[in-house]
């Protein structure tokens, strides 16, 4: 029996579909924990790639259980058209469980409304929010005004919420934003829809978890986005609306925290970074084009490019400490093929102070950091065969046990292709324990 969280070291995106899904073959539960369908894990699998949105990654292998917990917002309309796919694609195997906590609340239109509104007033001050409506719900969520499954299945209880939050957000819509209001009748018989949908997935989760725990499973537990997208401990605001880190992992299942026995932090061999925001080591260089392209470095749920940089072992670190993060799963090392020199950032300095352990909290600051670079000889060998870590060329060993050393902790699995088969796996995470 294991308890393993999976997070983003960097701004998310960073492959951890692929690392879900390998880690997955292992798990009896894969549970995700927090955000929305503003996250996509792109999985390929024998040449075949599917993207999720809001189930966890485990869907794709058969006799497990997948949940998706109270701390997510859930767009039903979204999570059915999702299942639906799956099913029609005979990749949502017979035997494999799907669960939704009562208690994850429930994305409405009007919150994709106030969400596309807000941004359009914010103008060149836009935080580059997805528009899918997630920060809207989890303000609903702190307001406890917010519609959860457990409300949404009680006709009477959502017709009264519903009822309430219309009529303040319609006058938000119209009155601040200048917008045409919403329509509660068509928004009521659109999800009662969906309500019959979802209601036979519908469970007190983390009640399931404590007792696959207790029968001795191995419980994987998935975020989304990365660490520096975290509400609180990302770079704010250019930040996600809800806690991205491991710990969110207890909270957006309902686990205790003694339960957990390692945290395996992904990491890709570059950075990358979606939206708007201060980006140390952003390349918009030929290298940075090259490494976009070579690593189809385009939003799975957005279709937006990625901008790239070098890795930035600043953010990373961070990362490690605030996580309580156990070993790195490293992604996209076979993208940096046929690139000489590499980079390795290993701090920041302004005209004031450096900074190497930390990322600046105050954002006035962190846009005026520049990076601090070590350099590394680059490789033209393919490495998308090699299984085995040693087996790899010398100047590859010596970036990833740079990376090791920085980190302080080690790579447990290296990414050398997008495909499942594709990985080179040091150390079973639930191996791990403490």
């Amino acid at each position: 029996m294991a308890a393993i969280i999976v997070v983003g070291t960097q701004w998310g995106d960073e492959g951890k579909g692929k690392i879900v899904d390998i880690y997955a073959g292992e798990a009896d539960i894969i549970a995700r924990f927090q955000g929305g369908n503003n996250a996509g894990h792109t999985l390929v699998v024998e040449g075949e790639q599917t993207i999720l949105h809001l189930i966890p990654s485990g869907i794709l292998h058969n006799g497990k259980t997948c949940i998706l917990g109270n701390g997510m917002v859930i767009n039903p309309k979204v999570l059915i058209r999702e299942i639906d796919e799956l099913q029609e694609r005979h990749i949502f195997p017979s035997d494999t469980k799907l669960f939704i906590s009562t208690n994850a609340h429930i994305i409405m239109p009007y919150h994709m409304r106030v969400d596309l509104a807000r941004e359009a007033r914010m103008g060149k001050s836009k935080i580059g929010t997805t528009g899918r409506g997630i920060g809207p719900a989890y303000e609903d969520k702190m307001s406890r005004v917010g519609i959860r499954l457990c409300d949404l299945l009680d006709d009477r209880i959502f017709r009264e919420k519903l009822s309430k939050n219309i009529e303040e957000k319609n006058f938000y819509l119209t009155e601040f934003c200048k917008e045409e209001p919403v329509d509660s009748d068509a928004i009521y018989t659109e999800y009662k829809a969906y309500a019959d949908r979802l209601r036979e997935y519908a469970a007190n989760t983390s009640l399931l978890i404590d007792e696959g725990l207790r029968s001795g499973k191995h419980i994987l537990f998935e975020g989304a986005q990365g660490c520096h997208l975290d509400i609180d401990h990302g770079t704010f605001p250019f930040v996600t609306s809800s806690n991205t880190v491991a710990g969110s992992a207890c909270c957006g299942s309902g686990i205790g925290p003694t339960r957990i026995d390692g945290v395996v932090g992904i990491c890709k061999a570059y950075t990358t970074r979606v939206g708007s925001g201060p980006f140390v080591t952003e390349l918009t260089d030929e290298i940075g084009e090259k490494i976009q392209n070579i690593g189809h470095e385009f939003g799975a749920t957005t279709g937006r490019k990625r901008r790239c940089g070098w890795l930035d072992m600043v953010l990373v670190k961070q990362s490690v400490r605030v996580s309580g993060i156990t070993g790195i799963a490293l992604t996209k090392l076979d993208v940096l093929t046929g690139i000489n020199p590499l980079k390795i950032c290993v701090g920041y300095t302004t005209d004031h102070e450096e900074f190497t352990e930390v990322v600046p909290s105050n954002l006035n600051v962190f846009e005026q950091c520049r990076p601090l670079y070590e350099q590394f000889e680059g490789w033209t060998e393919d490495i998308s065969h090699i299984r085995d870590f040693d087996e790899l060329p010398a100047a590859v060993k010596r970036y990833v046990s740079r990376l090791e050393e920085l980190a302080g902790v080690p790579v447990v699995l290296t990414s050398v292709g997008p495909d499942r088969d594709e990985t080179i796996i040091t150390q079973n995470p639930f191996d791990m324990k403490q």
